[in-house]
């Protein structure tokens, strides 16, 4: 597929953009954070979607069940979430967040969150606007 060259900036541009607000978003975390990166987008998606089980958690997370496993485990381990017995497949468990798990993600959101917070009060309100379209649009983009 070739593009115009102005389309071709425009993905180039856009995509160094993401690539750079999210490292800044993720230098946002506490400098004492316990859970991995990884560890993170697994409890939000718990937090997010709810129980559920080892297998749809890394399919959601788009991660091999045996690394779930890992993750799983480490979460347990730090008290952040919980397994139980699945409610129709005795071979399988469901796990979800703790309150500790909870606290934590929130905690992690809220930083993140005030960091933008910040960075979006130095822009005008058409700026702003703006960006309100464009969170739309790239949305809109990432669930194709």
């Amino acid at each position: 597929m070739s593009y115009a060259p102005d389309m071709t900036t425009l993905a180039s541009r856009l995509r160094l953009a993401v690539v750079r607000l999210n490292r800044r978003l993720r230098a946002q975390r506490d400098a004492e954070a316990v859970a991995t990166l990884t560890q993170l987008s697994a409890m939000d998606s718990l937090y997010q979607h709810g129980p559920m089980s080892p297998r749809e958690l890394a399919e959601r997370e788009r991660v091999q069940p045996p690394s779930m496993t890992r993750v799983i485990a480490a979460l347990a381990e730090g008290g952040f979430i919980d397994r139980s017995p699945h409610p129709t497949d005795g071979r399988q468990t469901v796990v979800a967040l703790t309150e500790t798990g909870r606290r934590y993600v929130d905690a992690e959101v809220s930083a993140r969150e005030r960091w933008l917070d910040a960075r979006l009060a130095e822009l005008s309100p058409d700026e702003r606007a703006v960006l309100g379209h464009a969170v739309e649009i790239i949305d809109r983009m990432a669930s194709i």
